[in-house]
C-alpha cells in the first residue's frame, strides 16, 4: 500500500513539475517576443480581443506592410464605419484594403477565415499576424495549421500593464497566461492527434 502510495505521490509530482517547467518556458516565450516592423507581407490579419489589437494593426498597415488586411472575429454591431471614426487619419486606406470577418467565435474560427480570406484575395506568401503576446503562441499553431503553406510573421501587441509590471508580480497577469498555457496545450495536442490518426489511418484501411 505504502509502495503504491509512493509511487502515485512521485508520478504526481513528475507531472506537476513538467506542467510548471512548461508554463515557465511558455510565460518566458510570451515576455522575450519581439516585433520586426520592417518586414513586408501580402497580407496582414489581426484577431480580435484586446483592445489595442486593431489600432496596433491599422498603423502597421497604414505604413504599407501588406496590401490588405484581415479583421478576424468582429463583433456583428460593429462596422467599417464605425472602424473608420475610430482611425480617422486612415479611412481611406480602410475603406479601400480592409475586410472584416464576421463569422469566427473563436481562435479556431479565426484561422478558418483567415483561410477563406486568403483564397478570395488571392493572397499568397506570407502573412503579418497581429494579435496579444499572451495569445500569439495559440494564433500561431491554429494558422499554422489552416494555413501550412504560409509563411506567418508574428507582430504581438504587448498592452501597458504588461510593459510596466512583469508577469510573475502580477495575479490577473498570471492567471491570464497560465489560462493561454492551458488553451495553447489543448490546441497543440489537438493538432498533433489529428496529424497522428491522418498516418495512422491509410494503415488501419
Amino acid at each position: 500500500m505504502k509502495r503504491s502510495f509512493g509511487r502515485a505521490f512521485w508520478v504526481f509530482f513528475l507531472i506537476s513539475l513538467a506542467a510548471l517547467a512548461g508554463f515557465i518556458a511558455f510565460a518566458l516565450k510570451v515576455e522575450r517576443q519581439s516585433t520586426i516592423p520592417g518586414q513586408q507581407a501580402d497580407g496582414m490579419i489581426v484577431l480580435t480581443g484586446s483592445a489595442d489589437r486593431i489600432p496596433d494593426a491599422i498603423e502597421l498597415f497604414s505604413k504599407g506592410h501588406a496590401r490588405r488586411l484581415l479583421i478576424t472575429g468582429v463583433h456583428p454591431g460593429i462596422t467599417r464605419v464605425e472602424i473608420g471614426h475610430l482611425s480617422p487619419k486612415f479611412r481611406d486606406l480602410i475603406n479601400c484594403c480592409m475586410d472584416l470577418g464576421y463569422e469566427a467565435m473563436n481562435t479556431f474560427g479565426n484561422a478558418r477565415e483567415a483561410r477563406r480570406w486568403v483564397e478570395q484575395h488571392e493572397i499568397e506568401k506570407s502573412i503579418i499576424v497581429v494579435t496579444s503576446n499572451y495569445h500569439m503562441p495559440r494564433a500561431l499553431a491554429e494558422l499554422h495549421d489552416a494555413l501550412p503553406q504560409f509563411t506567418l510573421i508574428p507582430y504581438p501587441v504587448v498592452s501597458i500593464r504588461m510593459r510596466e509590471v512583469g508577469w510573475w508580480q502580477s495575479t490577473q497577469t498570471l492567471r491570464l497566461i497560465g489560462t493561454e498555457y492551458v488553451k495553447y496545450v489543448l490546441v497543440s495536442g489537438r493538432i498533433a492527434a489529428r496529424k497522428l490518426w491522418a498516418l495512422i489511418k491509410p494503415i488501419l484501411n
